[in-house]
């Protein structure tokens, strides 16, 4: 027969040819249209019919949520709160979003009603969604070097069950060595308070121990609260005579991690990333110029931007289920406002606290930061062109 013989395009292109001829067609010329396809396609008159009243194919349903449409007004100033709060995942941005909005519009001009609201309106997976594209990962080398001395005295610790307030840190160093660890260059520390999230950094030449130990005691005289506790991990660096008798002598409880195991030293682990990390790359910085200049951004800049506008969340409890570890969070809060909340920080320390936020403009520290970041860009290029000429002489 022949409907048998003629193919699905072959249907198409017969209503594609012939819609125009039934459109504008008399009753009768419609009939005889509408039996001429029937007889060729073996088709029901009402598939014919409705084939003829369309104008282009309908497009097949999309199962799951709709997603919502994204204006570019919203799209420029989620860009720029995103890239100087230090692209924070979504949950963080959106509480970055309801601290540093008032600021945006104080340097970009005031945002429209409407837009303001539905850009503190968005949700977390849907501020992942947007920016995922711009977000970039890269690993650098690790230069803990285990060492044998000291280990009998000072003791393991695992757990922080008891740490109910804030002065309980945890210690680290990043190597900004680039891809080799060879040779002198700088060093950054990092101290995170485990209770609140409240987190120093230092720079030093070649992890030098009498250096950290200098560092220590310059943020220990600046924090707003008492340190309690300090946890390293067994790089040498830490393990040291200076360091073990300056915790005794501030009576200070100093204990370290298990040998090769990282999530003993969880959170300070990642502030590697966030604080250090996204801040200076992953470059060598083999200049010893370059210790005063970042030490300078860590201490004030750096320092204000990550403890009174950047929010973190708090691990509560973790179950598994099966295959499956169910993680609950705290809701994100910057550790200003924790520290606020805490009953063992003293009412003068939390009232020279608040005198310091509201003289704070997260955007005027951004801007303050990226300038400083420049000047240490300088020194970097000067001392790869000075290593260059004197490869180039030998």
């Amino acid at each position: 027969m022949m409907e048998a013989v003629m193919s699905y395009r072959s249907r198409q292109e017969y209503v594609q040819t012939q819609r125009a001829r039934y459109r504008s067609g008399t009753r009768r010329e419609k009939k005889q249209i509408l039996d001429e396809g029937c007889r060729l396609f073996g088709l029901h008159r009402k598939s014919l019919i409705r084939a003829f009243g369309r104008s282009v194919r309908r497009p097949s349903r999309r199962r799951g949520r709709k997603v919502k449409f994204v204006a570019a007004e919203l799209l420029g100033p989620l860009k720029v709160i995103w890239l100087a709060s230090n692209q924070p995942c979504g949950k963080r941005l959106k509480v970055v979003l309801g601290l540093w909005v008032a600021s945006y519009e104080k340097h970009h001009g005031a945002l429209a009603p409407d837009v303001r609201e539905r850009l503190l309106a968005m949700s977390p997976s849907t501020l992942d969604r947007l920016l995922r594209p711009l977000r970039a990962r890269r690993r650098g080398l690790c230069g803990t070097r285990r060492v044998g001395r000291l280990e009998g005295q000072i003791p393991i610790r695992t757990n922080f069950r008891d740490v109910v307030g804030p002065g309980y840190f945890e210690a680290d160093t990043v190597a900004h060595g680039g891809t080799s660890a060879a040779g002198a260059f700088v060093w950054s520390m990092t101290m995170t308070d485990i209770w609140s999230g409240w987190t120093e950094n230092a720079a030093v030449w070649n992890k030098n121990g009498q250096q950290l130990v200098r560092r220590i005691r310059q943020i220990e005289e600046q924090l707003p609260f008492d340190m309690v506790a300090f946890d390293s991990d067994n790089g040498s660096e830490f393990l040291t005579w200076p360091l073990h008798r300056y915790c005794e002598s501030r009576n200070v409880k100093f204990t370290r991690s298990r040998p090769c195991h990282k999530n003993d030293q969880a959170h300070v682990e990642q502030k590697q990333f966030t604080h250090v990390r996204q801040l200076l790359g992953y470059d060598r910085l083999d200049n010893r110029r370059l210790v005063e200049p970042i030490n300078d951004l860590y201490r004030h800049e750096w320092r204000a931007l990550q403890n009174f506008f950047l929010p973190t969340v708090k691990l509560i409890s973790k179950r598994r289920r099966g295959g499956h570890v169910k993680r609950l969070y705290t809701k994100p809060a910057t550790p200003y406002q924790r520290l606020m909340q805490s009953h063992m920080v003293s009412p003068e320390a939390k009232e020279h606290l608040r005198r310091q936020f509201e003289s704070l403009d997260p955007l005027e520290l951004v801007k303050a930061k990226e300038a400083k970041l420049h000047a240490i860009d300088r020194l970097v290029r000067q001392g790869a062109k000075g290593a260059k000429k004197d490869l180039l002489a030998a």
